[in-house]
């Protein structure tokens, strides 16, 4: 497959429009073979004429999970622990038929494709436990719908009143016992299960399908399955997905069951605190948590647009990036966020921490927004030249109408792309060099019919989310406890706007 873009403008911080003058792109089997003002289109290459709009690297969704595709809107907002239990419990009335898992990954694939995010990191939660068919529904739309993906099993191993503090000491004997009840799939059957994904998808469709592995986090599995995901980590040079210290309760735990360690030290005396990690959200991290996370290499998938919808906090941004952190930005899922659009993370992560610093010279600038949707996404993902316009990378590229009313004037395209635009002005989208959406329409699937499907399909559901929701009402005065007495626990930082106004304090 072989196309050539006449005409484009690209990125250019140096130029009064941060746009450079017209010019010439080649992709040959996937990948940006040439770029330059004197190249002429081959016969057997299909030309795009660029029209003098912007050529830009596809946008890198670096933190995902696709399992809640389907319940936008489905929950109000609320503290992450709160939320949790009301989003996945792990009841058989939840079992989705494949059908359903690849219709609900779809909804995800058709809104990313459209508003130009060519990637994917897809920490994929199964509920009520990982199986081998679900896993391979999910993948095969991945597959069908043309775009970049990593997927890993986002599996919690240990009893949910080991992942909590405080917890234990308020519930009655029967709930007690049943939220000591182990995982219901234990480490034989997540070897096997990771052995199904490494061999049947990683480097497939010609390597944009790929494997990850994921822990969810480090106070929710023993330390010898840590130890042994790193390990699969490391033989096949897969990122490894982990949240910590996401909020301030998961602070809270380390004072009260980790010695008074954080996540990030506590993960870094195991040994495992790595390049490869993706550290997900970093909200409630200290200074010698960042100074660890920084020798280690590793990136912090920043959330923001979730972080405010759950109330979690701010993350520290700047002291991230002066320590030379890699920083890549994520959705986080569609019930947390209620889209799954890039631009809408951009804008907020161009905004928020403004709120935390006073000095506006140290305010995340547009360019570092837009290199941590496109470059810190793709080193997060461990793609070489992902979300790069050079020779050899990816021709993962978005084609943006300069002509659209958020750029009219185009004063500074960076500030433009990360302030104004929605994604409504894309106007072509392509992954590995075949184009996947035009006009803001993914052009290969039959949209109408998946969305009809999906709308009859998963809308059936809606009965047993419901239900499965008052199950969890009877569970909700316990985790309110365990959340307040939380709060009420000191912590060494702020990462909260908290009000001064007394009637405030609910607790």
């Amino acid at each position: 497959m072989k196309t050539f873009f006449r005409n484009v403008c690209l990125l250019d911080g140096t130029a009064t429009e941060g746009v450079s003058p017209p010019i010439n792109l080649r992709v040959t089997e996937g990948v940006i073979a040439e770029i330059g003002s004197d190249l002429m289109p081959n016969a057997d290459e299909a030309v795009i004429e660029g029209q003098d709009d912007l050529l830009m690297p596809g946008l890198v969704n670096g933190h995902f999970h696709s399992s809640v595709n389907h319940m936008k809107g489905r929950l109000p907002g609320m503290p992450l622990e709160i939320f949790m239990m009301y989003e996945c419990p792990e009841l058989d009335t939840l079992r989705p038929t494949p059908r359903e898992a690849y219709l609900r990954t779809m909804l995800g694939c058709i809104e990313m494709l459209e508003t130009g995010t060519t990637a994917v990191q897809d920490d994929c939660f199964f509920v009520p436990e990982p199986e081998p068919d679900i896993m391979d529904a999910v993948m095969q739309a991945y597959a069908d719908s043309g775009i970049r993906a990593r997927l890993a099993i986002d599996q919690p191993e240990v009893p949910e009143l080991d992942k909590l503090p405080f917890l234990s000491e308020q519930l009655p004997p029967s709930l007690k016992a049943e939220l000591s009840r182990p995982a219901r799939v234990g480490q034989t059957e997540m070897r096997a299960l990771y052995r199904h994904l490494i061999d049947r998808w990683h480097g497939a469709a010609d390597g944009r399908l790929q494997a990850a592995v994921s822990i969810s986090a480090p106070q929710r599995v023993t330390p010898e399955y840590f130890a042994e995901l790193d390990e699969v980590s490391r033989t096949h040079d897969l990122p490894f997905y982990a949240h910590m210290l996401e909020t301030r309760l998961q602070r809270v735990f380390g004072q009260e069951r980790l010695e008074g360690r954080s996540l990030v030290r506590y993960t870094a005396d195991l040994g495992l605190l790595s390049d490869r990690m993706n550290i997900i959200h970093a909200i409630w991290i200290d200074e010698p948590d960042m100074d660890l996370i920084a020798a280690s290499n590793a990136t912090v998938a920043h959330n923001p647009n979730s972080n405010l919808r759950l109330g979690s906090g701010i993350m520290p941004f700047r002291a991230l990036r002066d320590r030379g952190v890699n920083i890549c930005l994520g959705v986080d899922e569609a019930i947390a966020d209620d889209a799954v659009n890039m631009w809408l993370v951009m804008k907020t992560a161009g905004m928020i921490h403004s709120l935390t610093e006073p000095d506006w010279l140290r305010w995340p600038q547009a360019a570092e927004i837009l290199a941590a949707a496109t470059v810190g996404g793709g080193v997060a993902m461990r793609v070489p030249g992902l979300g790069r316009l050079e020779v050899g990378a990816p021709a993962d590229l978005n084609l943006i109408d300069l002509s659209a009313l958020a750029y009219l004037p185009l004063n500074n395209a960076a500030r433009q792309l990360v302030h104004c635009e929605t994604g409504s002005s894309v106007r072509l989208t392509m992954v590995a060099g075949r184009v996947v959406a035009k006009s803001g329409r993914v052009c290969h699937l039959d949209r109408a019919g998946l969305l009809a499907e999906a709308a009859e399909c998963l809308g059936a559901k809606r009965r047993a989310v419901e239900a499965a929701a008052v199950q969890m009402d009877g569970r909700l005065p316990f985790y309110r406890d365990m959340y307040l007495r939380a709060m009420r626990t000191p912590v060494p930082m702020v990462r909260r706007i908290e009000s001064a106004d007394p009637s405030c304090k609910v607790f």
